[in-house]
């Protein structure tokens, strides 16, 4: 055999090496990642961790791969604990969801997750700003739109307590008419556009989710927060507090509804919005 002859007939062995040890590689990855879902089945998040990243060195255009890599990640992300290793562990989790993101901007199960995981280590602007993106892709995501308004809620809640209880007043709830005018001017001014924007998206959420009590619920909340807007117009607080009432007992009777349907159940099979049988 001539030098060309063997450089080419090596060439080929090479390749045919290489085809086989990849294939190898993606079966070994997708036994890992199987192992992986098993484990965060059972709860066994970190034993879940190590496969899914076993199964992306080993094949890392593995579908799914990265995805269940974070959801596990996010696991370890302990919400309202504001510590450099639950900061670490948080953007670990986001860091890789947004590796998905790079390759495909509108998918919606990394905005979201991303979403709830700068939401339970509280950057509630960084929630919404995926929530947002998530209507983006799918303005009719009636729990994207719901979460924009607790978030506006929970802001406005601390700004109202930050101002009233230094002042010596209690929140009532009901506009605080008795609270000193200053006090009340400075929450009006930090409040009003989270109160505007929170209605405007937990109504979004109804038109999308008619029985969605718990859109209700804060509905009522936010409408406590438009009472303390409306200082100085006696009108305005009664007409605020008297629709929070309103939307309150909306939510109980809904969800009084909701509960009697799941204890129902739907008697029979019946296929989920993404197309599972259930």
């Amino acid at each position: 055999m001539n030098q060309p002859a063997r450089i080419s007939a090596l060439a080929v062995a090479l390749a045919g090496m290489v085809l086989s040890m990849s294939a190898c590689n993606r079966l070994a990855a997708r036994d890992q990642l199987n192992k992986g879902v098993e484990a965060y089945k059972s709860a066994r998040y970190e034993q879940a961790i190590g496969y899914f990243q076993k199964a992306t060195e080993l094949d890392p255009s593995l579908p799914m791969a990265k995805t269940y890599l974070a959801t596990a990640l996010a696991q370890n992300v302990v919400p309202g604990l504001d510590t450099p290793d639950n900061q670490k562990n948080a953007q670990q989790a986001i860091s890789i969801f947004q590796e998905v993101l790079a390759k495909d901007p509108k998918d919606v199960n990394s905005l979201k997750q991303i979403a709830a995981i700068d939401f339970s280590i509280k950057k509630f602007d960084e929630a919404k700003m995926y929530q947002k993106k998530v209507l983006d892709v799918d303005p009719k995501d009636p729990e994207a739109a719901y979460t924009i308004g607790v978030i506006d809620w929970t802001l406005a809640h601390e700004n109202a307590l930050k101002a009233l209880i230094p002042a010596g007043t209690n929140d009532d709830g009901e506009g605080n008419l008795k609270a000193p005018k200053k006090v009340m001017e400075t929450i009006k001014a930090q409040n009003t556009p989270l109160v505007t924007e929170g209605l405007d998206y937990l109504n979004q959420a109804m038109a999308n989710r008619a029985n969605y009590d718990e859109a209700m619920s804060y509905i009522n909340l936010v409408y406590r927060r438009k009472a303390d807007v409306d200082y100085g117009n006696l009108d305005a607080v009664k007409a605020d507090v008297a629709a929070a009432k309103e939307w309150s007992s909306k939510a109980m009777g809904t969800r009084k509804a909701n509960e009697a349907k799941k204890d129902k159940g739907p008697g029979g099979i019946t296929i989920d919005a993404s197309g599972n049988m259930k």
